[in-house]
């Protein structure tokens, strides 16, 4: 491997470890600057909030990137109930969309579309 290869390398593992200590330190400043007055809870330190951050990578995956689970899209939807919808005629599928724009009318991310 070529010395700039290891340089880039370097790099982006150090820029990575600086872009988790400044995502820590905004977290403990949104946290000291807005949940003590709204719900009063104590302020935080630097450490528990990085603690915070980890906890909640363990706990909904986050922090994004490609190739992660797409649960809530329409694509998704489709390919998990692919094979249920082949065998069902075209009332029983008008039936089921109308059961689901009934369950979904009230929701804000849902527009009742008819």
């Amino acid at each position: 491997m070529s010395n700039k290869v290891k340089g880039k390398i370097a790099f982006f593992v150090l820029a990575g470890i600086a872009m988790f200590f400044a995502v820590s330190g905004i977290v403990m400043w949104l946290w000291n600057a807005l949940l003590p007055e709204i719900i009063g809870v104590k302020s935080i330190g630097f450490w528990q909030a990085m603690g915070i951050l980890v906890l909640c990578k363990i706990l909904f995956g986050g922090f994004g990137g490609k190739g992660g689970k797409k649960c809530f899209g329409k694509e998704s939807f489709q390919k998990n109930n692919e094979e249920k919808l082949k065998g069902m005629t075209d009332d029983e599928k008008e039936k089921l969309k109308e059961i689901w724009r009934k369950r979904c009318e009230g929701n804000f991310f849902w527009k009742n579309k008819q």
